[in-house]
């Protein structure tokens, strides 16, 4: 049942979740840890360590770092956060970066003294730098989530340590996806309107910059050209082309969802899309918004923050599903389009953030809107058809479990393979 409780823990969630970053995350959280750590160092550092988790190389890997002029990977992601990186802006932490510091970037990324490993002990997401002066030694690890520091130490004096598991989020027990639409129906918007009309503002500029311009594989651009313009092609371009700039060194901001920056563009623009399309009031939008996102957050809380399990299916679903809300849908129809969508198309591997994400993200959106589609003409998956289960709730725990324990020999096989040389 909806209680006053959950109304309040839902705004806080909202805030907690939607908020803006630089970037890729990945990478992004390498340079607030490479800045944090340069803080805590206090004097010019000479050398460093730099412990990542395989996942952390996953997705680290092969993205262009906002505001270096082009440079990729683990390596000029920290060289960027410790040259240019301001800590207490977190994810945003090289919004504002000068030429100078780029072109100081571009000489230490060549000369400064690196060790990139891989912990074997690692946890899923786990990042720790050691930055070393000529008197001095500092450490700072970041865990579980992409601002939650866990440990700084400076000569081994300990300046902070905390369980890794203290998120210190706010309680979740209560989203179901029943209550998310009691709160959507119920919410004052102004409690709201703040955090959504930034994601609204910062995920659409980033989706018209990526058909604006050239950016990776430009797959937004694709679909444009390729297909007949109608809304469900528009809303599926306008998302892939925000990640096709965000993948490839746009640096624009984005409002993440889950500590993505994808499922936060796969999570809004479509269902933005739309709401322009019908011409939906702005409240409207920010309700099927609530619905939308907090959706894709339940989805994600059971799975976790990275998986082999890619997150934009989560985020695709959970379009669909506030796409449903603003076609005037209510439980049945958001029930079986999340259900239908999960069952099209929850086997679609994360191997890393890159370009393709972006058709990844177009693929995602389909499925979605196909699973809506489906529950408009009487058809649906049942329950014991391989993964989906009686009930919406219960399905969305099937899919936890496939991508948090099932696949997590697939996240190491995929590490290997991307590990493996080209």
């Amino acid at each position: 049942m909806f209680t006053k409780e959950n109304y309040a823990q839902f705004v806080q969630i909202l805030k907690e979740e939607l908020v803006p970053a630089m970037g890729c995350t990945e990478p992004i959280s390498i340079a607030y840890a490479a800045a944090k750590a340069r803080d805590v160092l206090g004097e010019t550092p000479v050398s460093a360590l730099v412990e990542v988790s395989g996942n952390i190389v996953k997705n680290a890997k092969s993205v262009t770092v906002p505001h270096t002029g082009g440079m990729r990977g683990i390596k000029s992601a920290f060289i960027a956060g410790l040259v240019a990186g301001n800590s207490e802006a977190e994810l945003e932490v090289i919004a504002n970066v000068t030429e100078e510091q780029i072109a100081q970037m571009r000489e230490a990324v060549e000369t400064f003294d690196v060790q990139v490993v891989t912990p074997e002990n690692a946890r899923i997401f786990d990042i720790g730098i050691t930055l070393r002066s000529q008197n001095h030694e500092a450490y700072v690890r970041v865990a579980d989530n992409h601002t939650n520091i866990v440990s700084m130490k400076k000569d081994g004096e300990t300046l902070l340590e905390k369980a890794v598991e203290d998120k210190q989020q706010t309680d979740r027990s209560g989203l179901t996806v029943e209550n998310i639409l009691a709160f959507a129906d119920e919410v004052d918007v102004a409690d709201v309107e703040e955090t959504l009309a930034r994601q609204i503002s910062y995920n659409m500029a980033i989706a018209e910059e990526g058909l604006k311009n050239e950016y990776g594989a430009n797959v937004g651009k694709v679909l444009l050209r390729s297909y007949q313009p109608d809304i469900k092609i528009t809303a599926k371009a306008y998302a892939a082309a925000g990640s096709d700039a965000r993948m490839n060194g746009c640096e624009l901001p984005v409002v993440i969802n889950s500590g993505s920056g994808n499922q936060g563009i796969t999570a809004s623009v479509p269902v933005i899309v739309y709401a322009r399309g019908m011409h939906s009031s702005k409240e409207k939008l920010y309700r099927a918004l609530c619905v939308s996102n907090l959706i894709t957050i339940h989805l994600k809380d059971g799975i976790g923050a990275l998986s082999a399990y890619c997150g934009v299916v989560s985020a695709g679903a959970g379009a669909a599903c506030g796409i449903a809300y603003l076609l005037g849908g209510g439980a049945e129809e958001v029930n079986h389009a999340l259900v239908n969508a999960l069952a099209i198309d929850s086997g679609i591997i994360c191997d890393g953030a890159k370009a393709s994400c972006a058709a990844k993200i177009a693929t995602a959106v389909e499925s979605g809107l196909l699973g809506l589609n489906m529950y408009y003409n009487g058809n649906e998956f049942f329950a014991g058809e391989g993964i989906v289960k009686s009930g919406v709730e219960n399905t969305i725990k099937s899919v936890s479990r496939l991508a948090y324990k099932g696949m997590r020999e697939t996240d190491k096989e995929i590490i290997r393979i991307m590990l493996d040389g080209e």
